[in-house]
C-alpha cells in the first residue's frame, strides 16, 4: 500500500490508537513499506514507536567504519 491508500483506510478507523495498531499490523505483515510507516508516524505524532524513533534519529556517518589494512601477496606470511 502507498501513503494515499493507507490514509484513505485510516479515515474509516475511529480512534487514533486503532489507526496506529492497524498501521503497525500491516507493516509487520509486509503490506506497508517502512517509509510509509515513518511518514504516517511523523504526521500523526506517534512518537512512542521504537522503529520510527530509530529512523528519525540523525543518520550515521557515511564514511568507512572499517580499519584500513594492508593486502599481502599470497606468498607472504601473515603476522
Amino acid at each position: 500500500m502507498n501513503s494515499d491508500e493507507v490514509n484513505w483506510l485510516l479515515q474509516t478507523i475511529e480512534t487514533p490508537e486503532g489507526a496506529r495498531r492497524f498501521v503497525q499490523a500491516q507493516y509487520e505483515r509486509g503490506r506497508i513499506p517502512f517509509h510509509v510507516v515513518t511518514n504516517l508516524a511523523r504526521e500523526r505524532g506517534w512518537t512512542d514507536w521504537n522503529e520510527v524513533e530509530a529512523a528519525s534519529a540523525a543518520p550515521a556517518s557515511r564514511g568507512s567504519s572499517t580499519t584500513p589494512m594492508a593486502i599481502l601477496r599470497a606468498n607472504e606470511a601473515i603476522s
